[in-house]
């Protein structure tokens, strides 16, 4: 899933090549794409693009008047085209769910993979009219983010740390991949309780998701659309890496899996050497 770092080195490549042109056409191809119908699409065709903003993982690419807004959800993504096919695409063929033709040729798909289609956009005067804008809590980036806006977070917080950093009402843009590498950075258990946290611990939490985030930022600035998600792999330490040894102490990465995803990290380095129960594979073993 692209994550706030991902999402932002996208909004930094559309600012670049989208803004000042002219949407020609707008071409649903997934019914289940579209979560607004007024305004309707059509109502972008013919509009200039301005600036594109970033709320979380939603991209918001202003048009005319109105907002663009995506989701790319778990399997979604942006593929700028400098050239578009002659051809129309065909409706249900493929992972294409949507594209934007712009005048004097190119544009952009979102297009998604497997058969769960989660990938969402809205037409809104408003970015704050997607619900899922509207209930995000503060960006990890902002500079209002500080180590006491991040301490009032995790106040009287009784879940574990892993889900709070998740929970996009807490802070924004966080996912399964970089709450893994921040807790690595920071070691700490990611089942540990966010209200049993010390003065010390939070300060140290929070540097290290500023620093992971802006990291992942930084490796993601300029890197074109296309790469962006090798990128990623390639720049994680613990997320996905299971089994492989940990870039900081050499022991090695262990999972824990759920329903639909897992968690990596490191036992030396964030449990004191104990491995987490893993209760779906502990039942498969029975």
């Amino acid at each position: 899933m692209p994550e706030l770092p991902e999402v932002e080195a996208l909004r930094e490549y559309l600012d670049e090549h989208l803004t000042g042109r002219v949407v020609e056409r707008v071409l649903p191809l997934a019914v289940s794409v579209l979560k607004t119908y007024d305004p309707p699409l059509t109502a972008l065709e013919g509009q200039p693009a301005g600036a594109v903003a970033r709320h979380g993982k939603f991209l918001a690419l202003r048009i005319g008047e109105l907002h663009l807004v995506t989701h790319l959800a778990r399997a979604g993504w942006l593929r700028w085209q400098d050239t578009l096919p002659e051809q129309p695409p065909r409706p249900g063929k493929g992972p294409l769910a949507l594209r934007v033709a712009l005048e004097g040729g190119g544009g952009f798909d979102l297009t998604e993979a497997g058969t769960q289609k989660r990938l969402a956009v809205y037409v809104v005067h408003d970015p704050q009219e997607v619900p899922g804008i509207a209930r995000l809590g503060p960006d990890p980036l902002a500079d209002d983010f500080d180590r006491d806006a991040f301490a009032a977070l995790l106040e009287g917080e009784r879940r574990q740390i892993k889900g709070v950093l998740r929970d996009q009402s807490v802070i924004a843009g966080i996912g399964n991949a970089y709450s893994d590498e921040i807790l690595h950075a920071a070691r700490v258990s990611p089942f540990k309780l966010a209200s049993s946290f010390g003065e010390e611990q939070i300060t140290q939490l929070h540097a290290a998701v500023q620093g992971t985030l802006r990291e992942a930022v930084g490796r993601a600035h300029g890197v074109a659309a296309g790469k962006l998600k090798a990128e990623k792999k390639s720049g994680l330490r613990v997320h996905g890496r299971a089994g492989e040894p940990c870039p900081v102490c050499g022991d090695t990465i262990r999972s824990v899996s759920f329903a639909d995803s897992s968690l990596e990290y490191c036992p030396t380095c964030q449990t004191g050497g104990k491995p987490l129960a893993d209760r779906r594979l502990s039942r498969l073993l029975k």
